[in-house]
Order: C-alpha cells, then sequence, then structure tokens
C-alpha cells in the first residue's frame, strides 16, 4: 500500500474527496459585490467592445455587438438582476454564455475576479444561507476559505473558462494557488439559466 503522506499532495487530495466533486466558478463583480457562475457556461470572456444599441429593446439590454461575424445580444448582468450599476471601467468584461435556444449572450459585469474550485461541502443552499424567499436565479452561497483559486488575472480567468468550456472533465495543473482562507469571504453563486430566462 502507497505511503500517501510521502506523496506531495497526497493528503490533500484525501481531504478534498471527503468534502464532495469539485466544480469550477467563474468568479466576477456585479456593484462591488461577488458572483459566480459555472466556468462550463462561460464560452468567452470578451473586453467591451462598441455597442451598438438597440431601439425600444428592454431595459436590461446594452446593444449587439459582432464575435467573428455572429451579432450577439449584450445584456447588463446588473441591471437584470437589479442591481446599482456603477460607470464602466477599463476592468468590465463581457462573458459570452449559450442563452435559451442555443443563442449566444453576451453578459456586461464590472470586473472578472478569479476561477474557483469549490466543492460541496463549500457552497451552502441559497434557501438555507438568506430564507426561503430567495430569487430564483440565486443558487446558493459559496464560502471559498480552502477553495484552489485556479486564475486571478483577467487574462487568466479567460483562458481557464476557455479550457474548461473546451474540457470541463480535465483537471487544471498542480500549479495552481491556494485562494484567501478568510473565512468571511462570501460569493453568491447564480443559475445563469434562471437569470436569463
Amino acid at each position: 500500500m502507497p505511503d500517501l503522506a510521502r506523496r506531495p499532495g497526497g493528503l490533500r487530495r484525501g481531504r478534498q474527496l471527503d468534502r464532495g466533486p469539485v466544480v469550477e466558478y467563474l468568479a466576477f463583480a456585479l456593484a462591488d459585490e461577488p458572483y459566480a457562475a459555472p466556468v462550463s457556461l462561460v464560452r468567452e470572456i470578451l473586453k467591451p467592445p462598441p455597442l451598438t444599441p438597440v431601439p425600444r429593446a428592454p431595459h436590461a439590454v446594452l446593444g449587439i455587438i459582432s464575435v467573428r461575424g455572429q451579432l450577439v445580444t449584450v445584456m447588463d448582468l446588473r441591471r437584470r438582476l437589479r442591481l446599482t450599476e456603477n460607470p464602466p471601467t477599463r476592468r468590465a468584461r463581457i462573458l459570452l454564455v449559450e442563452g435559451a435556444g442555443g443563442e449566444t449572450l453576451g453578459l456586461f459585469v464590472d470586473e472578472v475576479l478569479a476561477v474557483y474550485r469549490l466543492s460541496e461541502a463549500e457552497i451552502e443552499p441559497a434557501a438555507n444561507a438568506l430564507g426561503n424567499d430567495v430569487a430564483p436565479y440565486i443558487a446558493g452561497i459559496a464560502r471559498p476559505g480552502m477553495a484552489k483559486m485556479v486564475a486571478s488575472t483577467p487574462a487568466a480567468a479567460a483562458e481557464a473558462a476557455a479550457r474548461a468550456a473546451a474540457a470541463a472533465a480535465r483537471r487544471v495543473g498542480e500549479a495552481a494557488e491556494e485562494a484567501p482562507s478568510d473565512a468571511e469571504t462570501v460569493i453568491i453563486l447564480l443559475d445563469l439559466r434562471a437569470a436569463l430566462g
């Protein structure tokens, strides 16, 4: 029987198995608060190009953009979730996701923060954390105290999102850094399909 104590990371893997399956989440800022969605739903992260406004569009629709010849509707996720709108900064990004019926949608966010690996033990169901009267688009609350942060820059987060979307089952290398272990860190996990539906 192999000695797990001698293998680098052997004990950590054993503990990780006890906490349940691990899912990667892309963390982003909306109205100065951290939110996250499964990386597998994000196809690409873009710097916001010039938007073409759409007359008489719903309030949450900022406009349309062209991505490699394909027209993409861009929604302000802050407006969609009825959050405070800050003026756009150079850190703002557009997350390309698949909407209903296979349509590609762009979601405008204030900033991409990081990609976290979260186990079931680090995710609290929304009803438990916030009570029974919770918006249907809130999937849960994450407390990533011991989560692995896979990427901490927008470029690295975009690369990690593309890698995970291309091969969701593939694990990122062991060079990942540990996320800050601040027990007060709380991330609201979104169900993007419910938020866009």
